[in-house]
């Protein structure tokens, strides 16, 4: 299992990979709208993990956490596109696409526990 502190700094890691991954992507029309949801996406994973970690209840923390598995299961999906198009470097693109699912599964598993401990 893994605890909070790293989830949180793998989060962040995540995110800080995937604004650098979008700075390489075209100006263009697609490549606008994709990075913007890479980034809204990417970045939301790690924010609201760590405002789960600062839940007001159990019930606050499981509402938070299942944020945090939308927006990975989101982020997944957009990496998707970059790696199907391609757009971006396949390789790097490959590489944010199977972390996210790394991190999808960690998250998809710790809400089934909470909301099983409720």
């Amino acid at each position: 299992m893994t605890d909070r502190a790293e989830m949180e700094r793998r989060t962040k890691d995540f995110a800080l990979r995937v604004v650098r991954f979008v700075a390489t992507l075209p100006a263009t029309q697609v490549g606008n709208v994709i990075t913007y949801q890479l980034v809204k996406a990417s970045t939301s994973v790690g924010a609201n993990y760590r405002e789960a970690g600062r839940a007001e209840s159990r019930a606050d923390f499981i509402h938070k956490m299942k944020i945090v598995e939308k927006e990975a299961g989101e982020t997944e999906y957009w990496l998707e596109l970059c790696v199907e198009t391609p757009l971006g470097n396949p390789k790097e693109a490959a590489s944010l696409r199977t972390e996210a699912g790394e991190l999808l599964a960690i998250i998809a598993q710790s809400n089934i526990t909470a909301r099983s401990r409720r």
